[in-house]
């Protein structure tokens, strides 16, 4: 296939070639076409057709006939899955979300289906002819995102599509036509009819793409206190002026979401990271209080978020795995002042806990998005600096095997012996093995029942 380009769109027109061959029209569709036209490198290319779809399976064997019902075939080709649709019109929505049925067409009527039309847009693969019936190309240049047709109607068909135009305004940076706007917020409550997957799936792409500009215009359209009321409601919850000179919380939420660097992290971790600037300080309205003096406070904010965005991502149906992760972000983000004042073994269990690259990256957009103090992270990379030839968190010196090889019997007990042994270690106390079943002989002998303080 040819060099220089991406291998989507090598597999893309290669299928395209082997349909026109055969007297099928097959054209580029969608965002491929805008974003080439952007001057961006498209993720994927997908490919609309005359052929209908068992004329497509027929052409390719190995082709999945994931959607044929609504006229989609995804066909691989060297690694690549390029998914073809029969040009189609759509039957009547019943369920705001997919059509009873189809009926296949051709390409200006298959246009006039699509969302926005800026994805309106085909392209012929075999000359680079751009086809716009919907004025794809005119709002591209206005920088415009605008519904096909009647907003409303489009809205009502599938009430994803509330939540993908502000996705594709925060992607592309793009601002959202008038009358497509007034239609977003008419409809907002539409968008609680969504499956909980398919908006966290929507919402995570939204979130990654704008951060806080995705956040913003969420609250803007209304579509926030639908999806995620409890962030909506950090609106006008005032804070600390010495703390946070820039505002109220959620205007603090949305700076500290610009500050979130997602670069060369793997989409777990980036999730993560987003959703965790997100939710960090959802427990605020809950705990704020006010001094006698006026000073405003949010006591144990932490630890309410950490419960409070555990539910939000719950709901929204997150892999447990990346809950619990979100969830200990929060829970932590308030640790960094404490740590110049923790013992050495409290920073290092602290510092070379996994995920600490993740918690560090908060600390600084937060810090970023309030005061714009960074010490406590200087710190902290001070602190790793000294462990660079090291582990921070080394293996164990002493095991229960250890323990029970001299003396000592398993319980409860033996578990406190081996925690305090592991603060003595991290603390520089114990050089070696033998040097801690010594000191544990002589401390916390086996006839003892006595066991070290906490």
């Amino acid at each position: 296939m040819a060099d220089g380009t991406p291998r989507s769109r090598d597999a893309a027109t290669y299928v395209a070639a082997r349909l026109a061959a055969d007297g099928h029209r097959a054209l580029f569709a969608g965002g491929c076409v805008r974003d080439r036209l952007l001057g961006l490198v498209p993720g994927d290319h997908d490919v609309a057709t005359s052929a209908a779809p068992e004329t497509v399976a027929a052409t390719f064997p190995h082709a999945v006939t994931v959607g044929a019902r609504f006229g989609v075939v995804v066909v691989p080709v060297d690694g690549e899955n390029v998914e073809v649709a029969t040009f189609r019109a759509d039957g009547r929505y019943v369920d705001g979300r997919r059509p009873e049925g189809v009926t296949f067409s051709d390409p200006p009527t298959d246009a006039s289906r699509r969302d926005f039309t800026v994805n309106g847009l085909f392209e012929d693969p075999a000359t680079g002819e751009v086809l716009d019936y919907v004025g794809g190309r005119a709002d591209l240049s206005a920088r415009l995102i605008r519904a096909i047709g009647d907003p409303e109607a489009r809205f009502r068909e599938d009430h994803l599509r509330l939540l993908r135009a502000v996705r594709f305004a925060v992607k592309l940076r793009f601002a959202i036509e008038p009358g497509t706007f007034d239609a977003i917020r008419r409809l907002a409550p539409l968008v609680a009819d969504v499956s909980p997957e398919r908006m966290r799936d929507e919402l995570g792409k939204t979130l990654r793409a704008g951060r806080g500009a995705a956040m913003r215009l969420l609250f803007r359209t209304g579509l926030l206190d639908v999806v995620l009321p409890e962030v909506a409601g950090m609106r006008g919850v005032s804070q600390h002026a010495a703390f946070h000179p820039e505002g109220d919380v959620f205007v603090h939420t949305a700076l500290v979401l610009d500050r979130v660097d997602v670069a060369g992290k793997s989409g777990e971790d980036a999730d993560a990271l987003v959703w965790g600037a997100v939710l960090h300080d959802i427990g605020k309205p809950s705990t704020r209080t006010v001094d006698d003096d006026g000073r405003i406070r949010f006591h144990g904010h932490d630890a309410v978020g950490a419960r409070m965005g555990e539910a939000v991502l719950e709901r929204l149906r997150l892999p447990t795995r990346r809950v619990e992760l979100v969830s200990d972000l929060v829970a932590k983000h308030m640790a960094f002042p404490n740590l110049p004042k923790m013992r050495k073994h409290r920073l290092r269990q602290f510092l070379g806990q996994p995920s600490f690259p993740l918690h560090l990256d908060l600390h600084r957009a937060d810090c970023g998005g309030s005061h714009g103090d960074t010490s406590l992270a200087t710190f902290c990379e001070d602190e790793l600096a000294v462990y660079r030839s090291e582990p921070v968190l080394p293996p164990p010196l002493v095991s229960g095997n250890d323990l029970i090889a001299a003396g000592y019997g398993p319980g409860r007990r033996m578990g406190a012996l081996l925690a305090w042994l592991r603060e003595l270690q991290l603390d520089g106390e114990l050089p070696d093995r033998e040097t801690a079943v010594r000191r544990v002989l002589d401390e916390f002998p086996p006839s003892s029942p006595e066991v070290p303080p906490r």
